[in-house]
């Protein structure tokens, strides 16, 4: 009696548990079922039991077959496991098909897997494959406006540029993105605007600039196709040429003055180190005067100079500083 109880028990629970995942998956399940995309109660579980979402994996898979697209359960949940974006993926393969754009699963897969962490997503890139997009060179969230160049008589150009681009899909998988295109965009009209001989010349046709920029091919390694170069807005800019001339003489001008200054110094120090040598040339004619009178001392103790001879010399002085007075009469003794 006992042993029989507790059967009826252990039946009753796992009916109640049976019944509580059908009512958890019923939903699903029908719903599933009514759009002709079946999927069985057992995969259900398994995809609950994995931690994957099966309620936008059998989602994705509605979303497919009624599009026309056979999609199996396996390679949806694998997609999502790898990371995948599985709505946006099938919503690129149904977008691929209304325009006639050969595009499967796998590729789109790999799309997505690739555009992850960059804000865009396979559905955009095919969306842009359908309906190009247009690009403002430069991209204004960077902080410039304008690209500037400077034509060879020193005027400088602001320039404006939007490109129209269309994503190649072939080439999206490990192609460069949008910030490689507005970088060689850029480049180019740079380069177009410093080889124009004036700025009237670019200023006459800009057309001039969006046809060598394209010639240059671009696109070359990346994900777009690019449809057209068009100038949005041309502005002249300061004269570069006439602020690089007046830096250049202001810095000629600073460099003379340095050297007039270091030969001011040389004459200054000539001039003072010749003051001091003239003074040198005195002292030395002092010290000689100084040794007259002792010498002639020494001549009156020696007998070699007589009382007349020196009053001789005492005349002849005397003659010699009367001569002086009389040859300079404006000068006061």
């Amino acid at each position: 009696m006992n042993l029989s109880f507790v059967l009826i028990i252990a039946a009753a629970i796992a009916g109640l548990v049976l019944l509580g995942i059908i009512i958890s998956f019923f939903n699903v399940w029908l719903k599933a079922w009514l759009s002709g995309a079946y999927v069985g109660i057992i995969n259900l579980v398994a995809m609950r039991l994995r931690g994957v979402p099966y309620g936008v994996i059998v989602e994705a898979r509605i979303r497919a077959v009624k599009a026309g697209i056979q999609l199996g359960i396996d390679e949806i949940e694998s997609q999502y496991l790898a990371g995948g974006n599985v709505i946006a993926c099938v919503h690129a393969l149904i977008a691929a098909q209304k325009a006639r754009i050969e595009l499967d699963w796998q590729r789109a897969c790999a799309i997505d897997l690739a555009t992850k962490g960059s804000g865009k997503n396979v559905e955009e890139a095919v969306r842009t494959s359908v309906d190009p997009k247009v690009i403002d060179c430069p991209n204004p969230e960077a902080g410039r406006t304008t690209i500037d160049g400077v034509a060879k008589d020193g005027i400088q150009v602001k320039v404006k540029a939007r490109v129209t681009v269309r994503t190649n899909l072939d080439r999206f998988v490990g192609g460069a993105k949008e910030e490689t295109i507005i970088a060689r965009v850029g480049e180019g009209i740079v380069t177009t605007i410093g080889s124009a001989e004036t700025y009237k010349v670019v200023l006459e046709s800009p057309d001039s600039i969006s046809k060598v920029v394209l010639k240059r091919g671009l696109d070359v390694g990346t994900a777009f196709e690019i449809l057209s170069i068009d100038i949005a807005d041309v502005d002249v800019g300061e004269n570069v040429g006439a602020k690089l001339q007046t830096a250049q003489a202001e810095a000629n001008k600073s460099i003379a003055q340095a050297q007039a200054e270091i030969r001011r110094a040389a004459a200054v120090a000539l001039e003072q180190e010749m003051k001091a040598r003239v003074q040198e040339m005195q002292a030395k004619v002092v010290e000689a005067q100084a040794e007259v009178p002792l010498a002639m001392a020494e001549a009156f103790r020696n007998g070699k100079l007589g009382v007349m001879d020196y009053f001789r010399m005492e005349n002849v002085q005397a003659d010699t500083g009367m001569r002086k007075s009389l040859s300079q009469p404006g000068e006061q003794k």
